[in-house]
């Protein structure tokens, strides 16, 4: 480990004994674990040199970090709002207006899905295919959050919170 990384000690800590719980020669296993704590560190967001070092502490190849870092919608490879705002609109939400709501929140917010808002508070990520909370349709994640049965009242009410 180089003496130089963008990691705490605390992260490093972390990351170290969520690996020492996988057999020897699988501490890889440990990545989303790694990368989940590193993202938060970092106001929500995964750099490079960030990735490089989760990839040093588990002493994997960077390329499969950033693999890994890409595939899964839980990770932002480029800085974000501090709030982070995800609306379902698979069938069951669909059905129950899930589109509908994620266009009033892009209204009320004045940005769209992808982007920041000017002061950087929140994030309208790029629409879920699934949150599997389909009972509860209309559904909105906020910062790993759910919200069910979501109306665009509510949706004001949760940003309105987000935004004080």
């Amino acid at each position: 480990m180089s003496d130089k990384t963008p990691l705490s000690s605390a992260a490093l800590s972390a990351i170290r004994a969520s690996a020492a719980r996988f057999p020897a020669g699988r501490q890889r296993s440990a990545v989303l674990d790694a990368l989940r704590l590193a993202q938060s560190e970092n106001g929500g967001w995964l750099s490079v040199p960030l990735m490089d070092a989760v990839a040093e502490a588990l002493d994997m190849p960077p390329i499969q970090v950033y693999e890994v870092a890409t595939f899964y919608s839980m990770f932002e490879v480029r800085p974000v709002g501090r709030h982070c705002v995800s609306v379902c609109t698979n069938i069951s939400c669909w059905l129950r207006g899930g589109e509908e709501l994620l266009a009033h929140l892009e209204k009320r917010l004045s940005i769209g899905v992808g982007e920041s808002t000017a002061n950087g508070r929140i994030y309208l990520k790029k629409e879920e295919e699934c949150l599997a909370a389909c009972a509860g349709a209309p559904m909105m994640m906020v910062d790993h959050r759910y919200y069910e049965h979501v109306s665009a009242e509510d949706a004001d009410r949760i940003i309105g919170e987000l935004q004080r």
